[in-house]
């Protein structure tokens, strides 16, 4: 039984550290670039509402229920085929996988913000070069942030949820608001803001393609944290009285908040500079330098502030990665946690330098999966298959196999009758035929080209 504690606050901020994270920032803006802006947007908050809220209550509910482990969850609550269903809760090690590519991500980020905050690429090709040089070439500095990424989050999850996670969350989570609101207000001074508001907000209804509708409804989802585990695993810390249907919503709005925050400050400075917002994966790395450039030292200072936002952003979301598969080995095997922390720390770091080498020029095809390299194939298998999954898994059980008395029991107070007829409905029929499209879609079943 969990004897530790989230605060409220310190719930909804750990969850909302856990969703906001390089999807929203990095990920959100160069795919609303893409498919047309403002009328992804509007189909990426339908999906939030419709998708992504009912399946994070639903997690939510499975650790609240269950205060264990995400596989001792799944495996008290079901009322039979325990032994089965307990094989949902290992999405707990989906986190770990994820890890193993997204803190070599964020090593990325912190060399950006030593060696490239203040020294920045004056054209795209300088651009490229240094971005490919490190990815490509430059193995120890990869290795040395990846390093400092990995041990600094495992640090932070040994202290455990109150001196640990949910401390980390309260000091540095205000600090990725509080930098991300001071760049939107100076975006907000420059002549082509309106045009970054009418990109995001005047939805041009004859961009809407079922590709596009595919990848908003894909991201609502992903960028929740749904389906790795972390969200059951805080939930299983939540204090009783916690009402989940208001925290899941307080979570949602924050996460889409801040995603929208980013793109309108991204977008106005690539309008102020003429350039497309459908920059694609490289808007971060190779393209918003060289913008920032054009502002002289005032543009190194909003790089450092926006790459260190980042960061906070990238470290939130790594810590809530790992304290699934951590809790399981205390809660299944009576581990401490230290012992737990450095089981899984040893696991993430021998297969992210794996995943870290295959990028690279020197050692791409020793470390290569068919056609894809080990970091590509690991982020193709954990966002297009498992998470997907398992968050058809929730929907279904939540809605289907736990005890409806049960989950009455806990939303009486916080939902009316309505809104828990509509949220069964949505977590029923809606969700888990939305994410078989995804998930048909990301494999190649659905070509919509």
């Amino acid at each position: 039984m969990k004897t530790t504690r989230f605060s409220r606050i310190g719930f909804i901020l750990a969850a909302s550290g856990s969703a906001v994270g390089l999807g929203n920032i990095w990920k959100f803006p160069y795919i609303t670039g893409e498919y047309g802006g403002g009328a992804f947007v509007l189909i990426y908050l339908v999906a939030i509402a419709f998708v992504g809220v009912s399946v994070l209550m639903a997690e939510m509910i499975i650790g609240r229920l269950g205060r264990a482990d995400c596989v001792s969850s799944f495996e008290t609550l079901a009322p039979k085929y325990k032994s089965l269903w307990k094989y949902a809760g290992f999405s707990a090690f989906t986190g770990l996988l994820i890890l193993t590519f997204y803190n070599v991500v964020i090593g990325w980020i912190l060399y950006y913000i030593i060696n490239i905050s203040f020294s920045l690429p004056t054209t795209i090709a300088q651009s490229e070069t240094i971005f490919n040089n490190l990815l490509k070439v430059d193995i120890t500095s990869q290795i040395l942030y990846f390093s400092t990424v990995t041990i600094l989050i495992g640090l932070i999850v040994y202290r455990g949820i109150k001196g640990g996670i949910e401390k980390f969350n309260i000091v540095f989570f205000p600090i990725i608001i509080v930098i991300f609101l001071g760049m939107l207000f100076y975006a907000m001074s420059m002549d082509s803001f309106s045009k970054s508001v009418s990109f995001l907000f005047n939805p041009d209804f004859s961009k809407i393609t079922t590709e596009a509708i595919m990848v908003s409804v894909g991201h609502a989802f992903f960028t929740l944290s749904i389906g790795m585990g972390a969200i059951m695993s805080y939930a299983s810390s939540l204090q009783k009285d916690t009402n989940i249907f208001q925290t899941s919503i307080i979570i949602a709005f924050i996460d889409t908040a801040i995603a929208l925050i980013a793109g309108l400050v991204l977008f106005t400075f690539l309008f102020e500079y003429g350039a497309s917002p459908a920059k694609g994966p490289g808007l971060v790395f190779i393209s918003l330098p060289t913008i920032f450039a054009e502002l002289g030292l005032s543009g190194s200072i909003f790089a450092l502030f926006f790459f260190v936002a980042l960061a906070f952003a990238g470290l939130t979301s790594a810590i809530s990665l790992l304290e699934p598969s951590v809790q399981y080995f205390i809660d299944r095997f009576n581990y401490s946690r230290a012992r737990s922390t450095l089981i899984n720390i040893l696991l993430l770091y021998i297969v992210g330098i794996m995943v870290l080498l295959s990028s690279t020029n020197e050692y791409t095809d020793i470390f290569k999966v068919g056609n894809k390299s080990l970091f590509d194939s690991i982020d193709f298998l954990t966002s297009a298959i498992l998470l997907p999954f398992t968050g058809f898994v929730m929907a279904i059980f939540v809605s289907t196999i736990l005890p409806r008395t049960k989950v009455i029991a806990l939303l009486k107070e916080s939902m009316s009758d309505r809104a828990f007829s509509l949220w069964i409905f949505s977590l029923k029929y809606i969700a888990p035929l939305a994410i078989i499209f995804v998930i048909l879609k990301e494999v190649g079943v659905l070509n919509f080209n």
